[in-house]
């Protein structure tokens, strides 16, 4: 068998159907996010939850620094916000509508599930950052959720 190549996992690795979710923390100068699709729950007891951030965006470092992170678990009618806080540098907070959580973070309307948490740690492993955040509030909405499979966003059937 020859060696992983990085177009090989890749290809491998986008068979794993996931949510999709924007992260934002209240930066200085305003809202900012990014799309995720690496958001799980952790512990119950702590109540914990984790996702990994891409280290060598624009975003995250600014969501990072704000330390109180919110969580929009996106639903299926919202593969356009989830194209959106993927591209960069985009004033993504100006075309959709939102309202601060209860520690301040970002929360996007419509958006099928809520979190909010503090960060409790980080670490880096390769290219990402793995974040646990200690999560303080959570809302359930309802709907049907955002997948993202094979590099494109789709509904479940």
């Amino acid at each position: 068998m020859s060696p992983l190549t990085e177009p090989q996992f890749k290809d491998v690795v986008g068979r794993v159907a996931s949510g999709v979710v924007v992260v934002a923390g209240l930066a200085h100068d305003g809202p900012v996010g990014f799309t995720c699709q690496t958001f799980a729950s952790l512990s119950l007891h702590p109540t914990l939850a984790s996702f990994a951030a891409g280290n060598t965006g624009q975003s995250w470092p600014r969501v990072r620094d704000a330390n109180v992170v919110g969580v929009s678990v996106l639903n299926d009618q919202q593969g356009d916000v989830a194209r959106l806080f993927a591209t960069s540098g985009a004033d993504k907070f100006a075309r959709v509508a939102w309202t601060s959580a209860p520690g301040g973070s970002p929360w996007l309307d419509g958006a099928l599930a809520h979190f909010e948490g503090r960060i409790v740690a980080l670490t880096t492993h390769g290219d990402h950052d793995v974040v646990v955040l200690a999560v303080d509030h959570a809302v359930a909405g309802s709907g049907q959720p955002l997948v993202y499979y094979r590099s494109e966003y789709r509904r479940l059937a």
